[in-house]
């Protein structure tokens, strides 16, 4: 994975974790500061609750459409299971990415 999607994975993580916190006030805040208040700890707790928020609304939908419930159709039941994925799977090469570069700090020569 690039540097550039790298950058593109945080930049959405961080978009979201925004989102989650407090909608468009707290966007025009992030995007002037750099970085949410909470520092990395926080941006990276927001960001694993969203994505397990997702999974958790995936699942949802998905229990609606094997019950048989008339508003929610097929498609929405796919969109829903994609985003979850997607989202699990942006953590994923962050934190894969994330240990290495902590590897490659620590294999460093003093």
């Amino acid at each position: 994975m690039s540097d550039m999607a790298i950058n593109q994975v945080l930049a959405q993580m961080r978009a979201m974790a925004v989102q989650a916190a407090g909608g468009a006030e707290a966007t025009t805040a992030a995007g002037a500061a750099g970085a949410p208040p909470g520092g990395f700890a926080q941006l990276l707790k927001s960001s694993l609750d969203a994505v397990n928020t997702e999974q958790q609304r995936s699942g949802a939908v998905t229990e609606a459409f094997v019950r048989g419930d008339p508003g929610v159709s097929l498609p929405q039941v796919m969109i829903a299971q994609e985003k979850a994925s997607l989202a699990f799977e942006a953590v994923s090469q962050t934190r894969n990415r994330l240990l290495s570069a902590y590897r490659d700090i620590m294999s460093m020569p003093l």
